[in-house]
């Protein structure tokens, strides 16, 4: 936790590498300290197929799913982190934007939750 899954055109990647940007996300939400470092997790979803405005060619969309209990003042500083660190590197890019979801803690499972010997309910059992 948390999850940012980056969605961007093929095009994207001519800018800038993969590694590059997702790195560039992972270091903003790190620099928030929202987060502990070894629960961020980020992933990249390029598309060949996809519909803009006129005269639009390129986006980058970042969808962020946070465990709930962050205030809205502490979500929007996030966003703005993020796209604060990624506008420089994507200068060119049509549309380049962030939100973030959170998540109840409640309906939130992982592998440590199920583990038969986790009986404190530590989501990082065995980790």
């Amino acid at each position: 936790m948390p999850h940012f899954v980056i969605e961007c055109s093929q095009n994207v990647l001519d800018m800038q590498p993969a590694e590059v940007i997702m790195d560039t996300v992972y270091k903003a939400a790190e620099s928030t300290g929202l987060f502990a470092e070894n629960d961020i997790k980020v992933r990249l979803r390029p598309y060949e197929l996809y519909q803009l405005g006129t005269d639009k060619d390129s986006f980058l969309h970042i969808f962020g799913s946070i465990m709930g209990g962050r205030t809205t003042a502490e979500q929007a500083g996030l966003s703005r982190t993020i796209t604060s660190q990624l506008a420089p590197l994507l200068p060119d890019v049509s549309f380049l934007s962030v939100n973030i979801d959170e998540f109840e803690r409640a309906t939130y499972s992982n592998r440590s939750l199920i583990d038969p010997r986790n009986t404190t309910g530590d989501r990082f059992f065995g980790q």
